[in-house]
């Protein structure tokens, strides 16, 4: 069975590769709206299944997989940032503190669907305006959720749970899947 990635995420297909040997990757057509009052956990598990589902819906015999990546700081959901001053409040709200980052994951297939949301927590050690203003130079936050890499920002102290969750696409749980819909 065809194997798809229903993400244009670099880092969700490399991630990925270390699973699946071979699979394609389509970007899925899903709008991904906001919904007021909607929990970071809900909304990322909603544009999983979205994407996951929108692309099944033109790959009807293929092991579609979607993902979504939300981090959320005293309820409040944060996105990627627009642009620089946006990164910047959300690194410094981020500074000194522990946030949850939830990567809501979606395997459709033929034979059905295994979906589900992992939770890591995140602590970032105190950040200086210097730090954040060198990282946003970078370039790096604007295609992250919560205007952040663990894997290229220094700016994490600890984490408690999955460190590929983080990344955006939390392996675990997804080799659980792969192995329950017997697709290895």
């Amino acid at each position: 069975m065809r194997f798809i990635l229903a993400s244009n995420s670099p880092r969700r297909r490399e991630l990925l590769s270390e699973l699946v040997p071979a699979f394609k990757v389509v970007p899925s057509l899903f709008e991904e709206l906001s919904r007021a009052g909607e929990s970071g956990k809900k909304r990322c598990l909603r544009f999983a299944e979205g994407k996951a589902r929108e692309v099944f819906s033109r790959f009807p015999e293929a092991a579609v997989l979607g993902a979504d990546t939300v981090v959320a700081l005293d309820g409040e959901i944060l996105g990627k940032p627009k642009d620089g001053a946006e990164a910047f409040e959300m690194l410094r709200l981020l500074s000194g503190r522990t946030h949850s980052v939830y990567t809501g994951v979606c395997l459709v297939t033929p034979e059905g669907e295994r979906k589900g949301v992992e939770e890591t927590l995140v602590t970032f050690r105190p950040l200086t305006d210097g730090e954040i203003e060198a990282y946003i130079r970078t370039g790096s936050p604007f295609d992250k959720a919560g205007a952040y890499g663990i894997q290229d920002s220094g700016f994490v102290s600890g984490y408690e749970g999955s460190y590929s969750c983080v990344v955006g696409l939390p392996l675990e749980r997804v080799r659980e899947y792969i192995k329950e819909m017997h697709l290895c």
